[in-house]
This record gives C-alpha cells, sequence and structure tokens, in this order.
C-alpha cells in the first residue's frame, strides 16, 4: 500500500506533532510541593491545621490549586520521624514544615530543601541554626519559649496551691528537649521548697498510666511539660484531670479550652501562621540562611473557672487580674 507523498508527509507531520504533546504539558510549570513532617495526626490538630492552610493562602499558595501539600504524621511515635522524613526528601518535595523532635529529624535528612520549623527549644543552643538573626544553613523558622517556661508554670502551680508540697511533671522521655526540661524544673522545685517527681509518658497508654499513679502517689498538683505530642493529647489530659480529680497546668491555651485549669504558654496557633508565611516567601524564591528565626514572645495566662470548681480550688485575685482569658 502506498502513501501519497502528500499524504505521508501530513502523517508524518500529525505524529510529530503528538509526540510533541507530553513534552508541552511537561513543560508546563510543576506545582510547588510542600513536605509537613508533624509528630502529632491530623484529627488532633485541626485547629493548627485551618491557620497554617489559611496563612498559605494569603501568601498565595492555595493547597490543592496551585500547592500540593504531602502530610506524615507521626501521631506521637518519634521513631517513626526518620523513615518518614526520608519518604519526603525522596519524594522530591520544595520545602519541609516541621514541628518540634521532627526538626533535628529533617536536618538530618536534606542539607539542601529549605525547612521551616516550629519548635519549643532554643534553636542555636540545640544547634539547629548557627544565630537568630543570620541562621545560615537550610533551616529557619519559629521558637516559642516554652522549654525555658518550665519554672515559670511551677510558680504559677505553686501560687494557686501553696499548701502543696508535692508536684509532677510529666515528660516525654522519647523527647530530646526533656532532660533538659527535668533539670530546670528540679531545681526551679528545690527553690519553691517543693519536692518534684519526674513522671515519664511518651504513648496515650503510659499517660492513662502517669495520670491513675498520681492518685495512688498523693501527688497534690501535676505540670504537664513542652512537648510536641502532648500538645496533641490536650483533650485526654483534661478528660484524665477530671476523672481523677488532677489539679494540672499545661504550656497550652488548648488543655483549658478542653476543660483542663490552667495554662500558661505560647498560642501554638500563631507559629503555625508563622510558619505558613515563611514557607510561602522561600517557595518565591527568598533563602532560609537570609530569613531570621522568629520567636514568639507573647506569653497568654488561662483560667478555666469551671474546672476550678469541680477541684475546689480558688484562684488568687492577684493571678486572676493578670489573666490573659478566663474561661467561664
Amino acid at each position: 500500500m502506498h502513501f501519497h507523498p502528500l499524504k505521508r508527509r501530513d502523517f508524518i507531520k500529525l505524529l510529530g506533532g503528538a509526540a510533541a504533546w507530553p513534552l508541552a504539558a511537561r513543560a508546563q510549570p510543576a506545582l510547588p510541593v510542600i513536605g509537613f513532617l508533624n509528630t502529632g495526626s491530623p484529627d488532633l490538630l485541626p485547629h493548627h491545621l485551618s491557620v497554617f492552610r489559611q496563612a498559605l493562602s494569603e501568601s498565595g499558595f492555595v493547597e490543592g490549586r496551585n500547592a500540593v501539600v504531602e502530610y506524615r504524621w507521626a501521631r506521637g511515635r518519634y521513631d517513626r520521624l526518620p523513615t518518614l522524613a526520608a519518604e519526603l526528601v525522596h519524594g522530591n518535595v520544595g520545602i519541609i514544615v516541621a514541628n518540634g523532635p521532627a526538626v533535628p529529624v529533617a536536618k538530618l535528612a536534606t542539607n539542601t530543601i529549605p525547612i521551616v520549623f516550629v519548635t519549643g527549644v532554643d534553636p542555636v543552643r540545640t544547634g539547629l541554626v548557627a544565630s537568630l538573626n543570620h541562621p545560615g544553613g537550610n533551616l529557619t523558622g519559629v521558637t516559642t519559649l516554652d522549654v525555658q517556661l518550665g519554672p515559670k508554670l511551677l510558680e504559677v502551680l505553686h501560687q494557686v496551691m501553696p499548701n502543696t508540697a508535692r508536684v509532677a511533671v510529666l515528660v516525654n522521655p522519647a523527647n530530646p528537649a526533656g532532660p533538659i526540661q527535668a533539670t530546670d524544673l528540679r531545681s526551679a522545685a528545690s527553690s519553691l521548697g517543693l519536692v518534684l517527681d519526674i513522671l515519664n509518658a511518651a504513648s496515650e497508654r503510659e499517660i492513662d498510666a502517669g495520670f491513675a499513679s498520681l492518685a495512688e502517689l498523693q501527688i497534690g498538683a501535676l505540670l504537664i511539660s513542652s512537648d510536641a505530642f502532648f500538645n496533641s493529647q490536650c483533650d485526654r489530659f483534661a478528660a484524665l484531670a477530671s476523672r481523677y480529680g488532677v489539679k494540672a497546668i499545661s504550656l497550652y491555651r488548648e488543655f483549658p479550652a478542653a476543660g483542663g485549669l490552667m495554662s500558661y504558654g505560647t498560642s501554638i496557633a500563631d507559629l503555625y501562621r508563622q510558619a505558613a508565611l515563611y514557607t510561602g516567601r522561600i517557595l518565591k524564591g527568598e533563602k532560609p540562611a537570609d530569613l531570621p528565626v522568629q520567636q514568639a514572645t507573647k506569653v497568654e495566662l488561662i483560667f478555666n473557672l469551671k474546672a476550678a470548681k469541680a477541684l475546689g480550688v480558688t484562684f488568687p485575685l492577684t493571678l486572676l487580674g493578670r489573666a490573659d482569658e478566663v474561661i467561664e
């Protein structure tokens, strides 16, 4: 069968055009992919996630429209973080947003992909960045005073319950910042004349067991230390505190909002907002090395009056006057 020369030429031209289609499609700019490496789980952080997405869209990146977010959740299992970080790095994400103990893991996984962090530890002291003003490497982000706030929380707890001589602190042993917190709290406790018991919990089951043991040990009050997994467990903490009649203080507003007694710390939602804004700036071409680490310095004192009544606690008027929020 013979092709007419003209027809054959047209046919080849047509074939050539068809062969070029995938190339043309591939030439379209690919959507930026954001890796979201988190120690918690999505069902426990819905508010933080919505704040993050909102701020990201304000930066011009709308998830599902002109940006892709690849989520990796450790669900409190810090030992899973290296595998999850490796998945993101090998998946060629353009940037990684990491929190708490996920941050040093992400840093180990890549020294080229930009990383925006949300952390409660001092990023200079822990070697994440060279300095706050000039991070210098592929990391920048937001830091809180959370880890340094431990002694202050102990002080507030002591002011609310001056007759309580024995206090427990709940620490996550899987958190690298745990030993630093325990050391700071021990010296703060001795200066306040308090006996301090360290309770370790790295899972939901261990948290439940820890609360059950407080009654047996006859410990009057509990300080929930700074930890990303603990932050995602505020509803559980509030329910357990109510069940066992535990007078507790947390760094996170989510604790009294869920029915716990009180909190003293920074707003985690604000941190995720700041992290999203930095993510947008880096996706537009700025370098992490040139973006100073932001420090969240606003600390909020929040009381829950309903919980106080149920626990037989009366807040001193001096403290109530200083409260940023009183939940009725």
